[in-house]
């Protein structure tokens, strides 16, 4: 927890305390229903939360942005992203309903009003986003089919809308058809060993017609 005062400096006392809960309202739903590695679980400021809020570190995003999260599994990273940006909405889709049963209760317990967790197929959701986010759930060209058409047209931050994945390791051939992707390296806003070859994935996505 001390990591994330340390690199977000400006949290509330609200964002402090909801941050403080993630550690025990994760390991008693981890006991129950097991969404998180149990090595990862010791780890979970770190490789969970700190590694969903590198996405704040590219682009801090403006009230009433719209968020989607595909394959949120326990609620990464829209969680701790919802906690981070009040303001914004924020739709968490995961296939499997025991995970969203987790995200929905961590939600409730945190008194997150701008979640709404949702067992859905990435295909079958239905509405218009500024960015889609995801922590690596496939292949960059598999994720465009399944969000494509989900992006808003209108455009109000400083990047354009479209994908920020969080995504590790060597990414040349999976980009190699994405030329207008950006990669930012995580290791350049957090110095902790775990993010050495961890990166986040800016893709434009242009709406057509």
């Amino acid at each position: 927890m001390n990591k994330i005062k340390q690199y977000f400096p400006e949290l509330s006392d609200v964002q402090i305390k909801q941050f403080e809960q993630l550690e025990e309202l994760y390991k008693t739903w981890n006991a129950q229903i097991n969404v998180i590695s149990r090595k990862d679980i010791d780890e979970l400021y770190v490789r969970h939360v700190l590694h969903s809020l590198a996405i704040a570190k590219v682009l801090q995003f403006k009230p009433k942005t719209k968020i989607l999260d595909v394959g949120t599994g326990g609620g990464f990273p829209g969680i701790p992203l919802a906690i981070l940006f009040p303001e914004c909405e924020f739709a968490l889709v995961d296939s499997i309903q025991k995970k969203i049963k987790v995200v929905q209760e961590v939600s409730n317990a945190l008194g997150l009003e701008n979640v709404k967790a949702m067992q859905l197929r990435a295909e079958k959701v239905v509405g218009e986003f500024d960015f889609i986010v995801s922590r690596a759930v496939t292949k960059m060209d598999s994720f465009v089919n399944w969000v494509r058409k989900k992006v808003k047209k209108k455009q109000n931050h400083e990047i354009k809308n479209g994908i920020l994945y969080l995504k590790g390791g060597d990414l040349t051939e999976e980009l190699s058809k994405f030329p207008n992707a950006k990669l930012y390296n995580i290791s350049d806003f957090f110095t902790e060993d775990f993010f050495e070859t961890k990166k986040v994935v800016h893709l434009p996505i242009k709406k057509r017609g």
